[in-house]
């Protein structure tokens, strides 16, 4: 027993020590990607600093206190939000990796939690919270209440983070918790942009004499003051009013918290390190139809349809691009419906992010295309494949444009437009899909393993990145000039504008058509160009 200690105190010195290994080794694995990490450090940090010196302005004005509260609850969010998010892209979070180690759960949530305050995370929360509390302050008694706030703060903010990585930890590094990431950051994405177009709208108005009025965050602000680790910042504002006891309250019910999160997370430490993993158990499943088979056109147009559709729902990046795509199209219809410039015309938004899911078709099958260029034979098969996964992303695509042009069109009351809308989004639909076959053909790019988001593809290949992606969308839009050039004539002209929906659908089809007849034969020659771009890594 006389020996316990001192090994504790090796395991968590060797925890620290791979924490700063692997934040070292991760600069070294490319020039691009330590350049990422060192720009993204000191924008955060630019920005962290400038965040709290604008609180710290605000320091002795009415409402100061609880635009501190504000801050604090965002960065709580944040940091409770986050792991469930980008749980796979950090390595160090995973306590998955060290269950295989003699280790106790006392030492390694120590040396965890050591570790886990190292890093541009703890420090940005560090900034902006000292920032709170100068704004907060409001006396010599909030000195102290500060000392102790703000770093008690920041440890329950990285046990929080670190509890819920652990909790969810089984979940998180299943594929269905990589489909839960995607879709939750679409969410998280969505809400930030509501939080922000709320915020405009409580400071974008001055109060008396031109000055910032924030009383619209009082009624907030008095029911967040209590909770913790939110009360911990409060408590500088109450020790500064002279409310010693009310301070001591609320750094107590932020004590209180951090060990309620480390016995969560030391039990949950203790659960993963003696239950065995789910994934190393047999398990009999039955393998039946796949559902809505029937519906699908036969032959081998049905095949990849069916492929494309499956991939796109179980393979985390295809998941990833097809969802984000739909999330930026909904992102921009709230934006236009909540800022007062909504109208159904939006809905061309939609036709064009969907019409790039036909973009690089093969480098996101990675080095499993060769089973499909084994098969590609005949302009018949390189036909019928690029057919069938154009007729998936048209699946889905056609029936969202239509929702959501019928949505908008009830937002703004603007039946008559609805028409013309969707022959426009059609027409840009159609338009993505052919052109996208053709890029596709031309110059497709590899899709990195792992699922790093700040990796889009393999080094060396930003150059195609920008031209599929840009590219596109310059094409669909010049592509489409013609057709916008006769809407705007039947506008002039007082003509018939719901015809711009045959016209726009029919336009958008011929155009696909011609892609799909431009990229068949040039599939055929290029297989082995193709080839080896996709299996690169």
């Amino acid at each position: 027993m006389s020996l316990a200690v001192p090994e504790d105190r090796v395991v968590v010195r060797a925890i620290v020590s791979l924490r700063l290994r692997l934040l070292a080794n991760g600069l070294r694995r490319s020039p691009q990607r330590k350049a990422v990490f060192i720009l993204g450090t000191v924008l955060g940090l630019g920005f962290a600093v400038v965040m709290a010196l604008a609180l710290s302005l605000l320091h002795g004005r009415q409402g100061a206190g609880d635009a501190a509260v504000m801050l604090t609850t965002g960065l709580a969010v944040g940091w409770a939000a986050l792991p469930l998010f980008l749980f796979s892209t950090d390595e160090s979070s995973d306590p998955t990796r060290l269950t295989m180690l003699p280790l106790r759960p006392g030492p390694l949530l120590r040396g965890t939690l050591l570790a886990s305050l190292i890093g541009p995370g703890p420090v940005l929360a560090l900034v902006l919270l000292t920032g709170a509390a100068v704004a907060a302050a409001g006396g010599a008694a909030s000195v102290p209440a500060a000392l102790v706030g703000v770093p008690l703060t920041v440890v329950a903010f990285v046990a929080l983070s670190r509890a819920v990585a652990a909790g969810n930890a089984r979940l998180l590094s299943s594929r269905r918790g990589k489909d839960f990431a995607v879709l939750g950051g679409l969410l998280f994405a969505l809400l930030i942009q509501l939080g922000n177009i709320a915020s405009q709208s409580v400071f974008g108005r001055p109060g008396e004499h031109g000055t910032l009025d924030l009383t619209p965050l009082r009624p907030f602000a008095a029911v967040l003051r209590w909770v913790p680790p939110i009360s911990s910042i409060d408590a500088v504002r109450s020790a500064g009013d002279g409310s010693y006891a009310v301070a001591v309250l609320q750094l107590a019910l932020t004590g209180g918290l951090l060990l309620l999160l480390l016995r969560w997370w030391r039990g949950s430490l203790q659960q993963l390190m003696v239950t065995a993993d789910a994934s190393t158990q047999i398990a009999v499943r039955s393998v039946g139809r796949a559902r809505g088979a029937g519906l699908l056109p036969g032959g081998r147009t049905g095949a990849v349809m069916q492929r494309h559709l499956r991939y796109a729902w179980r393979e985390p990046r295809a998941k990833a691009a097809v969802f984000t795509s739909i999330g930026m199209t909904l992102v921009f219809c709230v934006l236009s419906v909540v800022q007062g410039w909504a109208s159904v015309y939006v809905v061309g938004i939609a036709g064009v992010m969907l019409g790039l899911q036909m973009v690089n078709l093969f480098g996101m099958d990675g080095s499993a295309f060769w089973m499909v260029a084994a098969t590609l034979s005949t302009r018949a098969d390189a036909r019928a494949e690029l057919l069938g996964r154009a007729c998936a992303v048209l699946s889905y695509a056609l029936p969202l444009s239509l929702v959501i042009g019928i949505g908008l069109a009830a937002a703004d009351n603007d039946w008559a437009d609805l028409a013309p809308a969707l022959g426009v989004t059609f027409a840009l639909l159609g338009t993505g899909i052919g052109l996208g076959a053709v890029l596709s053909v031309l110059a497709p790019y590899a899709m990195p393993a792992d699922s790093n988001p700040m990796r889009s593809a393999a080094p060396g290949q930003g150059g195609l990145v920008l031209l599929n992606g840009v590219g596109s969308i310059v094409g669909v839009l010049l592509l489409n000039l013609p057709l916008g050039g006769l809407h705007a004539w039947l506008l002039d002209s007082h003509g018939p504008d719901w015809i711009m929906l045959p016209i726009g659908s029919a336009y958008g089809a011929a155009l696909a058509a011609v892609g799909l007849r431009i990229a068949t034969p040039r599939l055929l020659g290029r297989l082995p160009e193709i080839l080896g771009t996709a299996v690169e890594r």
